[in-house]
């Protein structure tokens, strides 16, 4: 019974893991949205040329089109993790940080990672 328990809790600590990553993920999303609408606000600014306005605007969705990119990898490794739990329950209750720590993306393998692109600042425009 002990036994059953400690899986159980092992197994749900996995889950409440996940939960907080697909709220990341959604805030990501969130995120990715409003530098769309930002790039479209430039293009519509009358005050800027439109030279001006065209570089900022592309700046902006390469930009967007990059946190999509990051969206998918954390979306697929999520995924890779909730198969990984159900279809070896008993592994996944003595070992949901190992679970995680197979992950491609390092903010899944690391807790102190996770939501990290909300404390970042923004860089140079780097191509996929």
């Amino acid at each position: 019974m002990w036994l059953l328990w400690i899986e159980l809790g092992e197994t749900c600590m996995g889950l409440h893991k996940l939960a907080r990553e697909l709220e990341e993920t959604a805030r990501q999303t969130a995120q990715m949205v409003e530098g769309i609408t930002a790039s479209l606000q430039t293009l519509g600014d009358q005050s800027l040329d439109c030279d001006s306005a065209r570089s900022t605007a592309i700046r902006q969705i390469v930009m967007a089109l990059q946190m999509q990119d990051r969206i998918e990898q954390r979306c697929a490794d999520m995924a890779r993790a909730a198969r990984m739990m159900a279809d070896h329950p008993e592994a996944a209750s003595g070992s949901a940080d190992e679970i995680w720590s197979s992950l491609t993306l390092d903010e899944l393998r690391d807790d102190q990672l996770s939501g990290v692109a909300a404390r970042a600042r923004s860089g140079e425009i780097e191509f996929f």
